[in-house]
């Protein structure tokens, strides 16, 4: 199952050094989960300064729960860098990065359609 995750840093005056910090760990740990097929997208949201403030990832895993538990023991979180976190489920319908022939959920005939 895909799922969009938007999580949003702390706006104290720690946030920016609590991230940093939290970097180096944070990619180390999410890189297996891009080789696996889990992480397919992520990266920063900017404020106006392009200073990162929070995040957006698409992943694809095959429950909520096992989504919940990577979250759970990212550094961004255990590192109290994400201070909000919203999970959606996400179905891809367009896109340039899309992988060719890559099917909705539920329809494995139907192939995601293309601009």
């Amino acid at each position: 199952m895909r799922y969009i995750v938007i999580a949003r840093d702390g706006a104290d005056p720690e946030a920016k050094a609590r991230r940093l910090a939290a970097r180096p760990a944070h990619l180390e740990r999410v890189g297996p989960f891009v080789e696996r097929g889990r992480v397919l997208l992520g990266g920063a949201i900017l404020d106006e300064a392009g200073d990162m403030v929070g995040s957006v990832v698409l992943t694809d895993f095959a429950t909520r729960e096992e989504l919940d538990a990577w979250i759970a023991e990212d550094p961004y979180v255990t590192g109290g860098v994400w201070q909000e976190v919203e999970i959606r489920d996400f179905r891809p319908a367009v896109g340039a990065w899309l992988p060719a022939g890559l099917t909705l959920p539920g329809s494995e005939s139907d192939p995601v359609d293309r601009i």
